[in-house]
């Protein structure tokens, strides 16, 4: 089963943990958009995310990531969590979310995911993410198709590339009380 699958259970369980009854599900058309906020009060719907239709957003995103080194796309925002799609075709820099913990599941390409150890250069926001330029002594992982990771709030991570490389990744945010 693909990574991907795991971010509409993540999502399905948010919403059970909510004790909410979810409506009839959202599906990702072939290469549309699928956003989704509700209301206050509202009832939250499941929302489908197809594997090919997943595979084609990424594939249309990839020449924008190339053109920007990378590009990013909320699919569903239920305020306490959403699921984005994350396109690179550069290295990021370091970043650190304050409220935020992030489910990455890649979904093409391989990178190197750094985490921990300190953020050179950070500056923080209103908001409380930080970014910097790069992270200096932390640990390397390398990461390929089908893998996932978990970063919990106020862990610092950097996705690194190598040169000529795209990587596509469905993220889960889910936000910290």
């Amino acid at each position: 089963m693909k990574a991907f699958a795991v971010a509409a259970w993540v999502g399905l369980s948010i919403c059970a943990a909510a004790q909410t009854t979810p409506a009839a599900p959202h599906v990702l058309g072939p290469v549309g958009t699928l956003s989704q906020t509700p209301p206050p009060d509202a009832r939250l719907k499941p929302s489908v995310l197809l594997q090919k239709n997943v595979q084609a957003r990424i594939d249309a995103l990839i020449p924008e990531a190339k053109r920007r080194g990378s590009v990013g796309v909320t699919l569903v925002d239920y305020g306490t969590y959403q699921i984005q799609l994350s396109v690179r075709a550069a290295s990021g820099g370091a970043e650190v979310h304050a409220h935020w913990d992030d489910v990455m599941m890649v979904e093409e390409g391989n990178a190197t995911l750094v985490t921990e150890g300190r953020v050179v250069d950070a500056k923080t926001d209103p908001n409380g993410e930080t970014h910097g330029a790069r992270i200096e002594g932390g640990k390397r992982q390398a990461l390929a198709e089908g893998d996932m990771v978990t970063v919990r709030a106020g862990t610092p991570h950097q996705i690194l590339l190598a040169p000529g490389t795209t990587y596509g990744a469905m993220v889960v945010k889910i936000r910290e009380p």
